[in-house]
């Protein structure tokens, strides 16, 4: 069975993005980025890996990738319809009546039973890209969390779930320090 993986930036004080979603104070990292090209390649949008000359990357870890309406519409609001179109894409989202591509999937219904039914392909893990809402509505479906925490407080901002009190148990995996103090950690849930 294939794992949903929520795949994720954060900072220090827990979230993912400031109070209008803004995401540009997280700082960038050449040997984070190196090691996103070797292991992670298929996390960044097409256009951004063809400026990289990384359009040729084989896909690691995720050959789907689910999103919110509002992680999708950036890529939207320049004109591209398919901002992952190296993976299957699934948009979450009750207000999209007809996808703009033929490649993106739009999810107006039973998100849960939607993931559950790409859970049960084969093939690589799935990629919940964001965000909160849709991270807290597939809290009990998220088997891993793989977290970069980057060493900035934001104060206020997007949460990284969006969910009620639910206290539940990870197992960490790996965890490893780069050279902008970036943390990125690796955790199972627990069984």
């Amino acid at each position: 069975m294939r794992k949903l993986t929520y795949y994720i930036a954060i900072s220090i004080d827990g979230f993912i993005a400031g109070p209008e979603g803004e995401v540009d104070d997280f700082p960038v990292s050449e040997e984070y980025t190196e090691y996103t090209r070797t292991e992670y390649p298929e996390t960044l949008p097409t256009h951004v890996r063809r400026i990289l000359g990384w359009e040729d990357a084989e896909n690691v870890h995720f050959d789907a990738l689910v999103m919110g309406r509002g992680t999708y519409d950036p890529a939207l609001n320049i004109g591209i319809t398919d901002p992952y179109a190296h993976i299957r894409t699934f948009v979450a989202s009750r207000s999209i009546e007809k996808s703009p591509d033929p490649a993106v999937e739009i999810i107006s219904g039973d998100l849960v039973t939607k993931v559950r039914e790409l859970k049960r392909e084969d093939g690589l893990g799935i990629y919940l890209a964001g965000g909160a809402a849709l991270a807290g509505q597939l809290f009990d479906e998220i088997d891993e969390l793989h977290v970069k925490t980057y060493p900035i407080v934001l104060g206020s901002g997007i949460p990284m779930f969006s969910a009620g009190f639910n206290p539940t148990g990870f197992e960490t995996r790996s965890s490893r320090v780069f050279d902008n103090g970036l943390i990125f950690t690796r955790y199972t849930r627990k069984p």
